[in-house]
C-alpha cells in the first residue's frame, strides 16, 4: 500500500519518509545528501552568528530569508533629474536623452500649431470641416423644403 496524496505510477512508487525514521536516521537517503545537509546546518551556523553581529533592520520576509539574487541589486543607473538632486550639480545628458527631450518639444512645438491652425494638416482638417457644414446646411434646407411640401399637401387633400 502506498504513501502520499498521489497514485503510484507503475515504475516505482513513491515512499516518504515518517518523522521517527528521519530522527532515527534509518530514511532511505543516500549518506551523500546526508553529508551536504550536515554541512549546509555548519554553514547556517556559521551565517546566523555573522547575522547577530551585523543588527540590520530589514523589510518584510527579507529578515527570515537569505537571498542571493544578483537582480535584486540597485540600480545604477540614475535618471538625469535624480542625479541633479543628489549632487546638485548639472551633467551632460547622454545622446538618446538629448534626442527624446528634443524629440518630446518638437511635437509640443506641432500640437502647438496645429490648435492654432498654422500647419498644413490643420489647414486641409477646416476645410474638411467648412465642407461638411455646408452640406449638412444644405442638407437640413432640403429636408425643410421637402417637410413643406408634404404639409401643403396633406393641406390641399382635406380642403
Amino acid at each position: 500500500m502506498g504513501r502520499g496524496k498521489f497514485k503510484g505510477k507503475p515504475t516505482g512508487h513513491r515512499h516518504f519518509s515518517t518523522p521517527e525514521e528521519l530522527l532515527a536516521g534509518s530514511s532511505s537517503r543516500p549518506r551523500t545528501f546526508k553529508k551536504e545537509e550536515a554541512e549546509v546546518e555548519e554553514e547556517e551556523e556559521r551565517s546566523e552568528e555573522e547575522v547577530e553581529e551585523e543588527p540590520e533592520k530589514r523589510k518584510g520576509t527579507q529578515g527570515l530569508i537569505e537571498i542571493e539574487n544578483p537582480n535584486l541589486a540597485k540600480p545604477k543607473n540614475v535618471k538625469a533629474k535624480a542625479k541633479d538632486l543628489v549632487m546638485g550639480k548639472t551633467t551632460e545628458l547622454s545622446r538618446r536623452e538629448r534626442e527624446e527631450i528634443e524629440k518630446q518639444k518638437a511635437h509640443e512645438r506641432y500640437m502647438k500649431l496645429q490648435e492654432q491652425g498654422k500647419t498644413e494638416q490643420a489647414r486641409k482638417d477646416l476645410e474638411r470641416l467648412a465642407l461638411i457644414r455646408k452640406q449638412r446646411a444644405e442638407a437640413a434646407k432640403k429636408r425643410e423644403e421637402e417637410k413643406a411640401v408634404r404639409e401643403q399637401k396633406k393641406v390641399e387633400a382635406r380642403k
